[in-house]
């Protein structure tokens, strides 16, 4: 009899859903209005991300033809028309040519190199820029989108307490949802930040390396200029450079047989 009585009890008493959307059901427009502004975040990241990605990529395959082709030109003219027309290293080369059609005006040649200099570090300084747009936002998401959540956190325990007053006691049915939403919007305030945070550090560490390869290449482009052509890096492929290491080997291995000989 008594089990019967708590059967009928509990099928009395009222069923509560709890659950992602019921949560957000009882959030209201506050919650709704947090998800949404997170889901704005996630998605403006992961497109920075994928964009910057391919652009950072396509800047370094377009480097591979600076160090095959570009350098094994007689002239900058004839080697910038051997690069793409859109590319960084293009821009590099264009601009460096410009300066050096305009810095033979100068009388002083000091203030011609110190022209040269500035104009390659201002295209430099272009392309640097354009690279590392976007990545403020991934910062700002990575800093601020745990704030969001635990905004949403406050608000909905917030909710629970008012629910408990007025209920007048703490029963699980009254401070769940609301609990269960404040914690879904700090798990989700946090998985909008952590792959931000990895983004922006990749991006900026891989923005680093192109910057090296930029300003080797802009102080060859200075020194070539500068010496009218005579000066220009060793513009070495795969196989050249195994062949440079067998050449640079045999006059070791003759040296060492003299000695044994003698």
């Amino acid at each position: 009899m008594t089990f019967e009585l708590l059967a009928a009890a509990a099928d009395a008493a009222p069923q509560t859903s709890f659950g992602f959307w019921e949560a957000m059901e009882q959030g209201g427009f506050v919650a709704w209005f947090i998800l949404s502004v997170m889901i704005i975040m996630s998605v403006g990241s992961f497109y920075i991300l994928f964009t910057k990605l391919f652009e950072q990529q396509k800047v370094m395959n377009q480097y591979k033809g600076v160090k095959t082709s570009f350098w094994r030109s007689n002239t900058l003219d004839e080697g910038a028309k051997k690069l793409d027309k859109n590319s960084a290293w293009r821009q590099l080369v264009d601009d460096a040519v410009k300066a050096r059609d305009s810095h033979h005006q100068m009388g002083d040649s000091l203030e011609a190199h110190d022209w040269l200099h500035g104009s390659l570090d201002r295209s430099e300084a272009t392309i640097n820029a354009k690279l590392a747009g976007g990545l403020p936002f991934l910062a700002t998401v990575g800093a601020t989108a745990p704030f969001v959540g635990l905004l949403g956190t406050v608000i909905g325990i917030y909710r629970a307490l008012i629910n408990i007053g007025a209920a007048g006691s703490a029963s699980i049915d009254k401070v769940a949802g609301p609990v269960g939403e404040a914690l879904i919007m700090t798990a989700i305030g946090l998985l909008v930040a952590v792959p931000a945070v990895f983004a922006y550090n990749w991006l900026q560490s891989r923005n680093r390396r192109i910057a090296e390869l930029m300003s080797g290449f802009t102080t060859d482009l200075l020194a070539n200029i500068s010496s009218d052509g005579k000066i220009r890096p060793a513009a070495m492929t795969a196989t050249s450079t195994q062949q440079a290491g067998k050449v640079a080997a045999k006059p070791a291995t003759g040296t060492a047989t003299g000695a044994v000989k003698k």
